[in-house]
């Protein structure tokens, strides 16, 4: 695979307002750099860290009126960011994130809703999966987008669901009045386009989970959107929701990119909310899985998900990026009948939607994805000896 400037930019990529990060190896540090005619321009003596970036009032129109030096252009700099080819004294893309929190959504469409609960029934065990499906549904029903989540209906739902002792975790979290954010990551940790993703070594039933990801700043005003790939181990989640933690973060298992795209008149939430996100996972054997997901089905409003995340009960100081949900969990047969999907090592996955650009990886084990090594501390140290912190 190949890393092409056409493939993964938006289509509307000259009038877009795209934000990254480069690796500088001249500087031993991340540089905050803008698209521009083609060329990665480092505009970090601006905006030392993408967090500052967002706690501008107005952090597209602060953008428009800084220029800097060019990194390379992002042709170069595309070809030297694919795993496991980089040359560690070129630039390279890293995440478009840096401080910020990582949190994420989950069960906010129907039709992931349905597959948590399989699981959650399944404890973890792929080869039961179908036969609870179908058992599921039948009870159920396979439609539960019409249904308003925290509604006098959502209440007589559960209510039913509790007299059949259906009832689950995932259906309070999904149609119930509170919807489950929680952290994805560490600030730092996030791979970029690219980069690996990484699988737990001891998960034999994993997904990708393609979502549309806010960047809100401290005031809790969403400020742009990305594309991001929240990994998931299906096993370890079944088994308990306990361990969520570690089912969701794991070395190389936050992917975010290809740019921040920050709101302006060309782009703002009600584009994000009309987003098509397509799916696609090509395998080292020759599988494909292709799907597609409307933001227009989501059950909670981005605006929703926001304030449950941030406000008088909960500060984050240096922002946060959300991950919205995902309608996916791929359920297409691999290995065998009824088997369902899982990862293999080698998987090709991208992300994409016309605004956004796309977002690809190739997936491997956790340990063997490059260690996370550069935190919050070496950023500090390092912007202080370029002279960049006041």
């Amino acid at each position: 695979m190949q890393l092409e400037a056409a493939a993964i930019l938006p289509t509307d990529a000259e009038q877009a307002c795209l934000i990254g990060r480069v690796w500088n190896p001249e500087v031993s540090g991340p540089c905050v750099v803008v698209y521009r005619d083609g060329d990665l321009l480092d505009i970090t003596p601006s905006f030392p860290t993408v967090r500052d970036l967002q706690e501008q009032t107005d952090p597209a129109a602060a953008v428009a009126q800084t220029t800097g030096p060019s990194l390379g252009s992002l042709v170069e700099i595309l070809a030297n960011s694919l795993e496991p080819t980089v040359n560690p004294d070129r630039p390279r893309l890293l995440a478009p994130v840096d401080l910020q929190a990582v949190k994420a959504c989950g069960v906010t469409f129907a039709e992931s809703l349905l597959e948590r609960v399989i699981e959650e029934q399944a404890k973890g065990d792929a080869q039961q999966a179908e036969r609870i499906r179908e058992e599921v549904q039948s009870r159920i029903g396979s439609d539960l987008s019409q249904v308003k989540p925290g509604s006098e209906a959502a209440l007589e739902l559960k209510q039913l669901l509790i007299e059949r002792k259906l009832w689950s975790q995932y259906l309070e979290v999904g149609i119930g009045p509170d919807p489950e954010v929680f952290s994805k990551a560490q600030p730092m940790a996030s791979v970029g386009l690219g980069a690996w993703v990484g699988l737990h070594p001891i998960s034999s039933w994993n997904n990708p989970e393609p979502e549309v990801v806010l960047a809100i700043n401290s005031r809790a005003e969403i400020v742009g959107a990305m594309l991001g790939n929240d990994v998931n181990l299906r096993d370890v989640e079944g088994r308990s929701a306990l361990l969520l933690g570690k089912a969701k973060d794991n070395n190389a298992s936050c992917s975010l990119g290809p740019f921040l795209r920050l709101f302006d008149a060309n782009f703002s939430l009600e584009n994000v909310k009309q987003a098509e996100v397509q799916l696609e996972i090509v395998g080292p054997e020759g599988f494909r899985l292709e799907g597609s997901s409307s933001m227009n089905r989501i059950s909670r409003s981005p605006e929703e998900l926001t304030q449950a995340t941030i406000g008088s009960h909960h500060q984050y100081p240096d922002g946060l990026v959300l991950f919205l949900g995902t309608m996916f969990a791929p359920t297409k047969d691999r290995d065998t009948p009824g088997g369902g999907f899982t990862h293999r090592v080698g998987d090709w996955v991208t992300i994409k939607t016309p605004r956004l650009g796309a977002l690809s990886n190739k997936v491997a084990l956790s340990p063997d994805c490059p260690p996370w090594t550069f935190g919050t501390a070496d950023l500090m140290r390092n912007l202080a000896r370029r002279g960049l912190l006041n």
